[in-house]
């Protein structure tokens, strides 16, 4: 989003992890007068609430406290930022606007779910943004992004986990697999990144190349591919050496910190 249009307030539902405070940090800096901050209990930093002008505490599953808060902040433009753990989009505590919503859906899994949230904010006059609005700076680059220079084998695991990831994900998979010399070792399904990249660590006995890429057509507002220290700490632990992402379409939360992360643990970060 270019400076002109840049909201002078900001909606902004924030779930778990570093994602919030960097679109707080960013927002500010790109001239957002005023943030309101929709928080999930056992989601969102509590220490973002002094980062904010006004924030609104609920359970994940009160959709229509969700939308109040939307109409009542004066916003013109929401952005969806954090985690929400799969296991609670599932087990839900859903009031009466969350219980309409989810009986429309044919299918219930995160993209259906935030689809529907997203209409609802635009019926509400704050329009979803993409999630990545703010974060230019973080998105990933084409080549070594950070740490050592990639041996030809290593790179035609990328190229042969990013076909497969592509793949998988336009099945709505998972959009992380794991490979070695040639062989899918692990797939992301429903345990969600960490798990898997454990998963194919076991099976590459110390040295395995993840691959995390976006879906086809992919709704930016929500859903973005993101590549944290935690993912390098557990993808060190697990013995993976060479990180493939999506360059253009995955965040670096933050970006300094994970160069920095790579570089000290010996993985390889690439973009493609």
């Amino acid at each position: 989003m270019e400076a002109s249009q840049n909201p002078s307030s900001l909606f902004l539902i924030a779930g778990s992890g570093d994602y919030p405070r960097l679109v707080i940090d960013g927002a500010r800096k790109a001239g957002v007068q005023r943030i309101v901050m929709a928080a999930f209990e056992g989601e969102t930093n509590e220490a973002l609430a002094g980062m904010v002008d006004v924030v609104q505490w609920m359970r994940v599953g009160q959709m229509g406290r969700l939308i109040d808060a939307a109409k009542k902040s004066g916003a013109s433009r929401s952005l969806m930022a954090g985690q929400i753990a799969p296991g609670h989009l599932f087990n839900l505590r859903p009031d009466f606007k969350a219980l309409v919503l989810l009986a429309k859906l044919r299918q219930r899994n995160a993209e259906t779910l935030f689809g529907a949230v997203a209409a609802e904010l635009d019926k509400a006059g704050a329009g979803l943004i993409s999630a990545t609005t703010f974060l230019e700076d973080h998105l990933a680059t084409l080549g070594l992004i950070a740490g050592p220079k990639l041996k030809p084998r290593y790179l035609a695991d990328l190229e042969y986990g990013f076909s497969i990831a592509k793949e998988t994900s336009r099945l709505d998979i998972g959009q992380t697999v794991l490979v070695k010399n040639g062989t899918i070792l692990a797939v992301e399904a429903f345990e969600g990144t960490n798990e898997a990249i454990r998963r194919g660590g076991v099976l590459g006995r110390g040295s395995a190349t993840l691959v995390k890429v976006s879906k086809p057509e992919q709704d930016m507002r929500f859903d973005v591919p993101v590549i944290g220290t935690r993912t390098l700490e557990v993808a060190s632990e697990a013995g993976v050496t060479t990180i493939g992402v999506e360059a253009g379409a995955t965040l670096l939360l933050d970006r300094v910190k994970v160069c920095a992360a790579a570089t000290h643990l010996g993985i390889s970060l690439y973009g493609q």
